[in-house]
């Protein structure tokens, strides 16, 4: 038998088995649970989807009604977990924020007999928009506000307590569509990071805050963080071709650009996109999105390369006058659904997560006394 051809970062590298979500193994398509993404994201709404995630099937009508009315019954927060945001500086990261809440919050409602995974995955979901936008509007704007609101689903709540007022349907219909997209997505980094730290047998909080923690970097889920600052540098098309070209001279980084399962094209990609150009549309934009289209015709031409979801989604969250620093933060309320999942899967089939490596170091050596050190 021949040697496994050694790749890094588990590149290729079969790490488990699932049923909640695919890829292909050509890397062509998205599924969750069967269902291919551009069903879900055009027919499906984020809960129908959450509950598909956490339950293995989409809801009956009455079944999504009493699912979307728990969700909303979880949105408040404990007065000492307000305490908590209220101490965090407004300097800090918006993801250090949630990192911080949800820790927090696990010492506060403990996972337990009276609270199972379920409950926490439900908890998480409908408080993660509250604990970020509790925070920024105390240090940005000086008010500690209701997060128990009445709106029908998680985007329209998250775009209630960001705007301070009720958000046009086509605004949250695009953040819905966004949450759907960003739901799961197979073994990424993040969710195998929650996988194996599930596989050691702590509780869910401590899973879910190292996912948060993995998703923190610019190589996942920052990404859309830094093409937004990439795209809203150039005032025309013309200066950001110009700019783009010099970067790739130079072998700078292009974020939001290629991804490590998918070969010709993120099925993700298209279908945000379209709504970024809605909204650029509605609200008479004559640059961001134009300049975001020059960006990936230049990229397509010179690299090869195709946008990933987190490319088109940069722009569409802009439209909705979402702050950049809150971009990745909203992966995070939407990626809880699937994280929650694959906590629960390796829960009810475990074996803790523990690969080997190749050791490249000094052979066996004698020990050194330290009055003999040269």
């Amino acid at each position: 038998m021949s040697e496994p051809k050694k790749t890094g970062g588990l590149a290729g590298i079969v790490a488990g088995e699932t049923t909640i979500c695919t890829v292909g193994k050509e890397g062509l398509g998205l599924t969750y649970r069967g269902y291919s993404i551009n069903d879900l994201a055009e027919k499906a709404t984020f809960e129908e989807v959450a509950h598909l995630l956490l339950h293995g099937r989409l809801p009956t009508r009455a079944q999504l009604k009493e699912y979307c009315n728990k969700l909303k019954s979880l949105r408040a927060l404990p007065p000492p977990l307000k305490i908590i945001l209220e101490q965090i500086p407004a300097s800090a990261h918006p993801m250090d924020v949630l990192r911080t809440g949800g820790s927090a919050l696990g010492t506060l409602e403990p996972e337990g007999k009276e609270r199972d995974q379920i409950e926490i995955a439900n908890r998480l979901m409908a408080v993660f928009p509250s604990m970020l936008l509790y925070w920024h509007q105390y240090h940005k704007q000086g008010r500690r506000i209701e997060t128990q609101t009445d709106d029908p689903s998680i985007a329209a709540h998250f775009l209630h307590l960001l705007h301070g007022k009720p958000s046009p349907d086509l605004h949250v219909r695009v953040m819905d569509s966004s949450l759907v997209l960003y739901a799961e997505h197979e073994f990424n980094a993040s969710t195998f990071t929650c996988r194996t730290v599930a596989s050691t047998l702590p509780d869910f909080y401590s899973a879910i805050t190292a996912g948060i923690g993995a998703l923190r970097g610019p190589l996942h889920g920052g990404a859309n963080e830094a093409a937004m600052e990439l795209i809203e540098r150039f005032k025309t098309p013309d200066e950001a071709e110009k700019v783009l070209m010099d970067m790739l001279v130079r072998k700078q980084l292009i974020m939001g650009f290629g991804h490590r399962v998918y070969k010709i094209s993120d099925p993700r990609s298209d279908i945000i996109k379209k709504w970024s150009q809605k909204l650029s549309e509605a609200c008479a934009d004559k640059i961001l999105y134009a300049v975001s289209e020059r960006i990936e015709a230049v990229m397509r031409r010179e690299k090869k390369m195709f946008p990933n979801l987190d490319f088109y989604s940069a722009s569409a969250y802009h439209f909705l006058g979402i702050p950049t620093l809150m971009f990745t933060p909203i992966f995070v309320i939407s990626r809880t659904s699937g994280w929650s999942a694959h906590i629960m899967e390796q829960r009810a089939n475990n074996r803790l997560i523990r690969p080997t490596a190749d050791y490249t170091g000094p052979q066996p050596r004698a020990f050194v006394e330290i009055d003999q050190r040269g």
